[in-house]
């Protein structure tokens, strides 16, 4: 188990910690006495078990959910002149992946009770931006709450969506041909990407995966994750320094047909991923467990408290658990709710500041107001929940934010 920051007592509950267990170790320590240390065949293992999991073809790892976004903006070819749709609550990764590469982002507004992005809101964005210069949509997996992909397939024909899921690891969603899929089998979309950062649902202590259907994105991401490198000979144009004499292929020679970056996993992060992988159904159905619980003790804190209501199409894997508090209503800021809490041990958060507002983007990309982002940044709380919670730690936080926020 992890260990509070310091200064924090060990009954302190923040909003979000990875669970490490004893066999975890044992497999980072068996990797650091073997011979690979970086990209070897531990993360070849952890990339089959990741496509294997999620129902899907291929599984590419890399350094973070970030560098993964950036990987499938490259791999999809987006650049200067291209518009890219993205909601705009969401964390800053999901709309800078369209930075990276020059593209324009256009952002979309979300449902004020879900935080998600729906076609309406999409199809505004595009509209804003000129519809003809869309060339991809990102879909974030909010909460652990999935998008209505298909949906959006089916309004933007030949536009590849991009589904940001990494709040999302083990939920399940219909698919446009009505049946229920795991999320990142991908049936609807080009590219899945999962973060395994502490705080979701699986840790490799910083890390991402992509999961997709298409074999050219695979190796795209896969070269543009080592630096853009070619090593197959077939592939190879600089045939006299590629090849001796006798026709075969020089053993130390590569080729870069394109620059691409060092976004490479390691084997001592797949170790932990691979043994973490393993217990995603036990993970994720204790958060189901206590975001159910919460669910049943926010509803009964009057009409200025709630839990997030559930999307349709959709069962989440509950990354977080978000309250909806009318601080207005209710005469009280959130800072000082935040504060009260964590003077009695409960870590919280706030999921997410509207992207839009960011001065960058204030500033590149100008966006008019968004009412339903606006209302639901103003309500939402992010309250502790990981899976070694009790129900009796549900109740603490529960009966703290009733006490703290003056509802009972």
């Amino acid at each position: 188990m992890s260990v509070p920051p310091p200064g924090l007592t060990p009954s302190f509950l923040p909003y979000g910690r990875q669970v490490i267990d004893d066999d975890d170790i044992a497999a980072v320590v068996e990797v650091l006495k073997g011979d690979f240390l970086t990209t070897g065949p531990t993360v070849d293992a952890f990339e089959a078990a990741c496509a294997k999991a999620l129902d899907v073809p291929y599984a590419v790892t890399c350094s973070s959910g970030t560098a993964g976004l950036h990987l499938a903006t490259l791999a999809l070819g987006l650049g200067p002149g291209d518009a890219v749709v993205v909601p705009s609550v969401t964390f800053l990764a999901s709309a800078n992946c369209a930075a990276y590469v020059g593209a324009d982002v256009a952002f979309a507004d979300v449902n004020p009770d879900t935080g998600l992005m729906e076609l309406p809101h999409a199809e505004a964005a595009a509209a804003r931006a000129g519809r003809d210069r869309v060339k991809a949509i990102v879909a974030v997996h909010l909460n652990g709450h999935c998008v209505d992909v298909a949906a959006l397939a089916s309004a933007f024909p030949g536009v590849p969506i991009i589904e940001d899921a990494c709040h999302a690891l083990g939920g399940r969603m219909r698919g446009g041909d009505q049946a229920w899929h795991t999320v990142g089998a991908c049936p609807d979309s080009a590219i899945a990407m999962f973060s395994t950062h502490p705080v979701k649902t699986i840790a490799t202590g910083e890390g991402g995966v992509m999961t997709t259907r298409d074999p050219v994105l695979d190796e795209r991401m896969r070269r543009m994750r080592n630096h853009g490198l070619v090593r197959d000979p077939a592939r190879f144009t600089e045939r006299d320094r590629a090849f001796d004499a006798g026709g075969a292929a020089n053993p130390w020679y590569y080729e870069m047909p394109e620059p691409g970056f060092n976004y490479r996993l390691s084997d001592i992060h797949a170790a932990l991923g691979i043994r973490q992988l393993a217990k995603l159904p036990r993970f994720v159905a204790a958060r189901r467990a206590l975001r159910a619980r919460y669910a049943e003790r926010l509803d009964r804190l009057g009409p200025h408290i709630h839990a997030l209501p559930v999307a349709p199409g959709c069962e989440p894997s509950w990354h977080l658990s978000v309250a909806l508090v009318d601080f207005a209503a209710l005469g009280i800021e959130r800072a000082a709710v935040m504060n009260a809490l964590r003077a009695e041990g409960i870590g919280t958060q706030v999921h997410y500041a509207p992207v839009h507002l960011q001065p960058y983007y204030r500033a590149k990309h100008p966006t008019p107001e968004l009412p339903g982002a606006a209302a639901y940044y103003a309500r939402c709380l992010s309250l502790p929940l990981f899976p070694a919670m009790t129900d009796a730690d549900v109740d603490r936080v529960v009966d703290a934010l009733a006490r703290v926020t003056g509802v009972v």
